[in-house]
């Protein structure tokens, strides 16, 4: 008999967070709930009649399942930590920003935005829902910060604070190209408009106005060519400084000849210059700039160790517990660990019995067991009860620490270069070859138009098309990716992306789902009423083994007469109403041992093998389909942290051309990626945790795998949420469009070129022309990058 599948007593769906109500008890005003938790929430609201909650969204709250312990945040009631983590203070008020990761609906929104119903003693509360921050002010005199996070988490919010949050430097936006951005619209706009009349034949009788017009056109481009054109230099400089000619050296050049021409035209009263067409390519190409860079700024993807740690732990110090901060933490120090908690520091433990879940830095899926004497490395959870642990390492020489900061994980390779910059070092050639060509025919028969020819070649000519063609093309681009939940550090990463032709997996937590495990049984039929008694027994046990058993059998028993006793990496027996119930090992439950493929519970009743639970990673829903996908296009590879039960598995689904690697240290993961790249792949690595943090910095796209954009993620090139990981596929397509776009626009733009160039290579080239030319250029490129980055991602079904 097999079964793979929890049977639920009901399918009730709890009225705040939509989970499935095991316990059909737990009600309130004719509505059910799953936990004691989610009812308390709803009584809260209901109280300060705030359900309108419930009506915005369909269940829209959090599960309360997990109780927060009511000393959790005692460390709020220190006065150091206050002053790092608040904003303003002033004699009344307090203002604090909070990270609620919970935020995903308007429900939320207006909820937080209601706190001042909840608590008298807040004043106001702001939620940027794109960072899922709340900017609260609140008196002091009424309620306190730790009264205040504790208020959040009581309805369901609960703040998280980090040790990366000490001391942090409040986030400043640069807002400097939105200003140089804002000069340049605002001076292109007015020297059109003072340009008209001069190119609509403007009355003799009016050369005086012509004359003012002209200086004041000459004005007002001053702020563009010193202020807004000052990224271009700093660019071209830098990448001259590197002998690298990068495209934006012919941009300047051809914006300095612009400018140069101009003044010499009005200064001399042979003409108004050519003002409008270099404040207006300018103005499009800084457009380009903040398009492209004005994506998910609430991402981080430079995250550390430190966003992982908790801001304090508590210190047990003759025979009395303190808050203690991570950087006070000392060796010798006894320190209190608490369900769920992180290790800080490298310990042993003097106390209690730990199961310690190291995935997030080995990823081993599978809890550790240890017992008193024994060591815990930084990193790990505390996933038993409360344990004590002596400090032997502060947590700077911690092993998190010294595996975050190794230098193994600083190799990483980085390449910025564009293939625009070749393409433009090629297309200035051209562009210089014209113009000396131009240059010295017109010498020759007419001196007087040669400069003219030289200068209005590299006017029309200059590669601002190319710029922005491939600004607006990657700025449109990031937008549809990060919409469908894909979030790219910076542009370069799509021409990267494009290039890959080797993908390398992590197991745990990027193709299998977190924690959640499959349960099948094998053995004799199970009676309803022995599955109640086997569910009883298994809940006593805070082992995950135990939790996945007592998930798959399901409702168990109210009321029983029970006594148990569990048995430290063996096993748990017991009484349950009469029947002797024992889950265990194989030497445990049989007193033999077993060579089983993976892990294996056995289950007796009254001393009789009934079975056997055999336990594997849940994969993704979509993965299957993805990998197969995957393969006809890329090569595929897979490392884990983890054992090899689940080899046979991945080999059927991946096939025999593909790579798989198990117990790999995260040094062992950044050398599979090296000795790729060494064969001449380029490498995209998934993962999501420290134990991946090398070979995403060493591959050549590196990409984060979360269940929230904005849970902890290591450092890398790109985010993706888990529900947009059976898009991957269609993601790349669409990096690869990218080029064939800019390339279509930049064909189409030179032909505007050309025909710019038939009165340039004249010396004929007036500024009503080039003042035509250069805006229909510019917004034809627009049009066309838009509309084929929007059209490819229909044919990719991308929202």
């Amino acid at each position: 008999m097999s079964k793979n599948s929890p049977i639920h007593s009901t399918q009730l769906a709890c009225y705040h967070c939509g989970e499935t109500c095991r316990d059909t008890d737990i009600r309130a005003y004719e509505k059910h709930f799953c936990c004691e938790g989610c009812k308390m929430v709803y009584e809260i609201l209901n109280k300060h009649d705030m359900c309108t909650y419930y009506d915005l969204n369909h269940s829209p709250g959090q599960s309360q399942k997990i109780a927060v312990r009511s000393d959790k945040f005692a460390f709020l009631d220190d006065t150091a930590i206050q002053q790092s983590l608040i904003s303003f203070k002033d004699d009344h008020h307090t203002h604090i920003n909070f990270y609620l990761p919970q935020m995903h609906c308007s429900s939320c929104l207006w909820l937080l935005e209601q706190l001042h119903k909840l608590n008298k003693g807040i004043v106001n509360c702001k939620v940027n829902f794109e960072r899922k921050e709340a900017a609260i002010i609140y008196d002091h005199h009424l309620i306190n910060l730790r009264q205040l996070a504790e208020l959040l988490t009581g309805i369901g919010y609960e703040p998280y604070i980090s040790y990366h949050d000490l001391g942090r430097k409040k986030p400043v936006t640069d807002r400097k190209k939105i200003f140089r951005l804002g000069v340049a619209g605002f001076c292109f706009a007015n020297i059109m408009l003072m340009s008209f009349p001069e190119y609509l034949g403007i009355d003799d009788r009016e050369t005086q106005l012509m004359v003012f017009f002209r200086y004041l056109n000459l004005i007002l481009s001053l702020p563009v060519f010193f202020y807004s054109a000052g990224e271009f230099y700093i660019s071209a400089w830098n990448a001259l400084k590197q002998k690298f000619l990068n495209i934006d050296a012919p941009i300047v050049l051809a914006i300095w000849v612009t400018f140069a021409r101009s003044i010499y035209e009005v200064v001399t009263a042979t003409g108004s210059g050519y003002f409008d067409s270099m404040t207006g390519i300018v103005f499009f190409m800084l457009a380009g700039r903040v398009l492209q860079d004005s994506t998910h700024r609430q991402l981080n993807f430079d995250r550390d160790y430190t966003s992982y740690f908790p801001v304090a732990v508590t210190r047990i110090k003759e025979d009395a517990s303190s808050t203690v901060t991570l950087p006070d933490i000392q060796l010798n120090d006894t320190l209190l660990i608490h369900h769920h908690e992180l290790i800080p520091a490298d310990g042993i433990i003097t106390r209690g019995r730990a199961l310690i879940d190291y995935s997030f830095v080995t990823g081993e899926t599978m809890p550790v067991a240890k017992e008193m004497g024994e060591i815990v490395y930084a990193g790990g959870k505390q996933v038993g009860g409360n344990i004590e642990v002596l400090v032997i390492k502060e947590v700077a020489q911690s092993y998190l620490t010294r595996l975050w900061n190794n230098d193994l994980f600083k190799t990483g390779t980085s390449n910025e270069n564009s293939f625009v910059h070749g393409l433009s070092r090629w297309f200035t050639w051209v562009v210089f070859a014209v113009a000396i060509a131009a240059g010295a025919y017109w010498f020759w028969q007419d001196e007087s138009r040669s400069w003219n020819a030289v200068t209005a070649v590299l006017i029309i000519a200059c590669p601002c098309a190319l710029l922005l063609s491939n600004t607006f093309t990657n700025g449109n681009i990031l937008r549809i990716l990060s919409r469908n939940h894909f979030y790219l550090r910076h542009a370069t990463v799509i021409e990267k992306l494009a290039g890959i032709n080797t993908i390398v997996f992590d197991k745990t937590g990027t193709l299998t789902a977190g924690t959640e495990m499959e349960v099948v049984y094998d053995g004799k039929p199970i009676t309803p009423q022995i599955r109640k008694k086997v569910a009883t027994l298994a809940a006593q046990s805070t082992h995950p083994l135990s939790k996945g058993i007592a998930g798959w059998a399901g409702q168990s028993l109210k009321d029983p007469f029970l006594a148990f006793e569990e048995f430290p990496g063996k096993g748990i027996e017991g009484m349950v109403d009469g029947d002797l119930i024992a889950l265990g090992s194989a030497l445990f439950i049989t007193g033999k041992t077993q060579n089983d493929e993976a892990s294996v519970v056995y289950l007796s009743v009254e001393g009789t093998l009934f079975g056997r639970f055999r336990f594997r990673n849940h994969y993704r829903q979509s993965v299957p389909m993805l990998l197969r996908q995957l393969q006809t296009c890329f090569h595929i590879a897979v490392v884990s942290g983890d054992n090899d039960g689940e080899l046979p598995y991945l080999r059927k689904l991946l096939g025999q051309r593909s790579e798989l690697y198990f117990n790999q240290q995260p040094e062992d993961k950044l050398e599979v990626v090296k000795s790729m790249q060494q064969e001449g792949k380029k490498v995209m690595m998934i993962g999501d945790g420290l134990n991946d943090s090398g070979a995403l910095k060493q591959a050549d796209v590196g990409v984060a795998i979360t269940d929230n954009s904005n849970n902890f993620t290591p450092a890398s090139d790109a985010i993706i949420e888990a529900g947009s990981l059976p898009q991957l596929y269609q993601f790349i397509r669409m990096c690869k469009f990218n080029q064939t776009i800019v390339m279509i626009a930049f064909v189409i733009s030179i032909l505007y070129n050309i025909t710019g160039l038939y009165f340039a290579v004249q010396g004929t080239l007036s500024p009503m022309i080039a003042a035509i030319l250069m805006p229909c250029s510019s917004i034809s490129i627009l049009l066309i990058t838009f509309g084929l980055s929007n059209l490819a991602s229909r044919r990719l079904q991308l929202s």
